[in-house]
């Protein structure tokens, strides 16, 4: 598998992103939905801990991600119509700034709170906001409601790359499954539709 993306798929690093940055957003999210219910104690503490440093971790990666994207060429889009490629590149769209604001709001909560917030105990980051305990309840509703608005655009990302590869038996998925080889090309690949 090459590093680099070339004209028929994603490379190695991109597919890396992908699927690492997807694990680590269920994860922690249903992580987030289930420490809330946990009695206060040091290991409710230490969990929070652990999903905050988890939450800033997947930010920094956005930010990799984005800045090897930037030095790198996407693969042509799959032959489809036009509304489905621009519905694809406005969920991409979607996705990316869901996957920065989920970090940032809690970034935000916390620092409402008056919390310090650590990564993995290892350093101290500033607060976003001066603590605001009333303001604080805002935050965390804006956090938990950006969570459920991501699922829901995951489904409709999962549901069309499953579309394509099970109905339009095209590579749209193929391209971005880890050890996923594309398809031959058909001879009226590149045809505007």
């Amino acid at each position: 598998m090459k590093l680099r993306n070339d004209d028929r798929q994603w490379g190695a690093v991109i597919k890396s992103f992908h699927w690492i940055m997807a694990l680590g957003i269920l994860g922690n999210g249903v992580w987030g939905l289930l420490m809330t219910g946990m009695s206060p104690s040091m290991a409710k503490i230490n969990v929070y801990a652990l999903h905050k440093s988890i939450g800033l971790t997947l930010l920094a990666l956005l930010l990799l991600r984005l800045a090897w994207r930037m030095t790198e060429r996407a693969p042509p889009d799959e032959p489809m119509p036009r509304w489905q490629r621009r519905a694809a590149h406005a969920t991409h769209v979607l996705l990316y700034l869901l996957i920065a604001a989920i970090p940032l709001s809690g970034w935000w909560f916390n620092s409402l709170h008056g919390y310090p917030l650590q990564w993995f105990k290892l350093f101290n980051l500033p607060a976003l906001a001066a603590k605001n305990p009333d303001m604080a309840h805002v935050a965390h509703a804006v956090h938990e409601y950006l969570f459920w608005l991501l699922l829901l655009v995951l489904v409709a990302h999962v549901g069309a790359a499953i579309r394509h590869h099970v109905f339009d038996r095209d590579n749209v998925l193929r391209r971005m499954l880890p050890f996923g080889r594309p398809l031959p090309r058909s001879p009226h690949e590149g045809d505007p539709t």
